[in-house]
């Protein structure tokens, strides 16, 4: 019986320190994806700045988009550019489930052959919405016949949705792969997208969500890290130190008492 008390304190030693390591592995490990996360802000940040800088840049001509196709998908992405040339409307794609304003509908994609060339620039035109009915009774869009210029933004290639078997062919389609719609239509098409921005007048909408950085989700997450880490500091000074403490100073004063 006399090893009891010593044999009880040895036990809430090791618990201790057990918990103390268990604590401070967690604190420095959230602490670090906090950082991690800030430095994730931080990187966005960059990328969005270069991104305005872009915008303030003067727009690319027709003649840059020819002689440039190499770097078409680093540096000439979200550089606005003017281009000249003809539509290609029997190669009109629909790319369905694209919303715009919370709203189902089309991008309407279609080939511009440039002027004074044989190369072919695949044109995001605008949105259209789709009908409540039937998905395949498409809205009347004008698009002339005559040679026309427009002011566009360079772009990656459409994002791609989940795709259903037989939805990449035809007139309506879930997603558009620029090399395979090349070889399919036989068309040069330049390895690049122009997502037309200028004031929209033939049956079409352009009202185009601006890039999203994503630099408030990275806050967001830090924030939740370092909240973590802060509620198991807490806890940890709370129920290690000073309750204990509390717990051994009120075990003192009433033995005195006795």
């Amino acid at each position: 019986m006399a090893d009891y008390p010593s044999m009880t304190a040895s036990a809430h030693s090791g618990r201790f320190w057990i918990v103390t390591v268990a604590a401070l592995l967690t604190v420095a490990l959230t602490f670090s994806l906090g950082l991690w996360q800030l430095d994730r802000a931080a990187q966005k940040q960059a990328l969005q700045a270069s991104l305005d800088l872009k915008k303030e840049l003067p727009a690319l001509s027709q003649a840059d988009l020819l002689v440039s196709q190499e770097i078409i998908s680093t540096a000439l992405i979200d550089r606005q550019i003017v281009l000249s040339g003809r539509w290609l409307t029997e190669q009109t794609v629909y790319l369905d489930n694209r919303p715009m304003n919370a709203k189902p509908g089309f991008w309407v994609m279609t080939p511009l052959r440039l002027t004074g060339s044989d190369k072919v620039v695949l044109v995001q035109r605008g949105w259209i919405p789709r009908h409540f009915r039937d998905r395949t009774e498409l809205a009347h869009i004008e698009t002339p016949e005559q040679a026309v210029t427009l002011l566009g933004r360079m772009a990656p290639a459409p994002a791609k949705l989940y795709a259903f078997k037989g939805a990449d062919t035809g007139r309506i389609r879930q997603n558009l792969d620029i090399p395979n719609f090349a070889a399919e239509t036989g068309l040069q098409l330049i390895p690049a997208l122009v997502i037309q921005i200028d004031p929209a007048s033939d049956g079409l909408q352009r009202d185009w969500a601006a890039p999203n950085i994503g630099v408030d989700k990275h806050h967001g997450y830090a924030f939740q890290w370092f909240g973590l880490c802060a509620l198991v500091l807490g806890l940890y000074i709370w129920f290690q130190l000073v309750l204990p403490h509390r717990q051994r100073r009120s075990a003192s004063q009433f033995n005195n008492k006795v």
